[in-house]
């Protein structure tokens, strides 16, 4: 089974309403960092959910930071490396306060 798919799509962000530029590894907004579930695994757009992701924590490994988006409608949480392109005050914040939420 295939465990990623490139799909390079633009969107509107469903939480802040900006339009973003997909690049076939697009998965969130890089101005408030929320995302939607919709993929079983990433790209493949199989998820019948839909929900909103929140960005729920900051990771960082090896130099990189890493988002956790939890799905305020199925609990599910996926973690993301973030963009080049991702507002940096934003993951500051979301790395100092666990309970920032963007936008809402």
């Amino acid at each position: 089974m295939k465990k990623f798919t490139r799909v390079i799509e633009n969107f509107k962000c469903a939480n802040c309403g900006v339009d973003v530029s997909g690049t076939g590894y697009t998965n969130h907004c890089p101005a408030c960092l929320w995302s939607r579930c919709v993929d079983i695994n990433p790209g493949d757009r199989a998820s019948s959910c839909g929900g909103m992701m929140r960005p729920i924590s900051i990771e960082q490994k090896c130099g990189k930071y890493i988002i956790i988006h939890k799905c305020e409608k199925c609990g599910k949480s996926r973690r993301q490396h973030a963009a080049d392109n991702d507002d940096m005050g934003v993951i500051i914040k979301l790395s100092q306060d666990d309970d920032f939420v963007f936008g809402k």
